[in-house]
């Protein structure tokens, strides 16, 4: 019996397709290399970049939805690949698509630290934070479970704030609107707490000192190990024998009850001194 063709290509038809296709552009490449035809040479780099678009293109949607729009992103990478072949020599290494792969790669993020902020941090907490999430995952591998932040402080050789205030700027990458619609059916602005004086910071802080202390034992004892003693869920649960899904349903029941006693306490403050 004759053998079943596939109507889908394998992992070998795949790497077959990868390397036939190196081959091709480094031959365009060397071509190009030596022609002095200004005309043939703007044929033979149009060839070239239309055979790799596809690495540019893929490169660019690995940074979607991180607050720069997908055409921008596109643009980027594909000029890009129009530098990279025009750096090109070939001989000098693995191949164009190994050569090209981090040129790409670096323009985006270069275009992400110049451009992609709606709100720029400083540039020694951009770097902290790229080093934080290149950690970060190695650690997630080595521990086998999230790392905590005194954990990444260690590594980075940082202060525990410095790792705060570096996951904080993720959220510099876009705004949101205060008029945005929230789940509860308001709007962002109803859930932000403006204060213009330091007397309403020490209002708004006993506020939340009296809150707390309405929490039961074990609330309170969850509240200290995640945002004091920085443990995480999972090392959470452990300690109170309870699952990291029990964990995080307490935290937002205890983040929402806080919530709404501040708001509650800052609203009759508002009546009173209205009165």
């Amino acid at each position: 019996m004759a053998p079943t063709a596939t109507l889908y290509p394998t992992h070998d038809d795949h790497a077959t397709h990868l390397r036939d296709l190196d081959h091709e552009v480094d031959a365009l490449a060397a071509e190009l290399a030596d022609e002095t035809d200004p005309t043939r040479r703007a044929e033979l780099v149009e060839l070239i970049v239309m055979r790799m678009l596809p690495l540019a293109d893929g490169l660019a949607m690995r940074y979607s939805g991180r607050g720069v729009e997908n055409d921008d992103l596109l643009q980027v990478a594909r000029i890009a690949l129009v530098k990279a072949v025009n750096r090109y020599r070939p001989g000098a290494g693995p191949g164009f698509a190994a050569f090209a792969h981090p040129t790409i790669t670096g323009e985006l993020k270069r275009w992400f630290r110049d451009h992609g902020w709606a709100v720029r941090p400083p540039r020694r907490i951009q770097e902290l934070r790229a080093g934080l999430v290149v950690e970060e995952e190695r650690l997630r591998h080595t521990l086998n479970r999230d790392p905590g932040n005194a954990e990444l402080a260690r590594v980075l050789g940082v202060t525990v704030a410095e790792v705060d205030e570096a996951r904080g700027v993720s959220a510099g990458y876009h705004a949101v609107s205060l008029d945005a619609p929230t789940s509860a059916g308001t709007d962002l602005a109803d859930f932000v707490l403006i204060t213009s004086s330091h007397a309403g910071t020490i209002e708004i802080r006993d506020a939340l000192r009296q809150s707390v202390a309405r929490l039961t034992e074990r609330q309170r004892l969850v509240l200290r190990l995640r945002y004091v003693d920085e443990l995480t869920q999972g090392e959470i649960g452990e300690q109170i024998g309870v699952s990291q899904m029990q964990v995080s349903r307490i935290l937002r029941g205890i983040v929402e009850r806080l919530r709404c006693e501040l708001l509650a306490e800052d609203e009759l403050s508002a009546h009173g001194s209205a009165a």
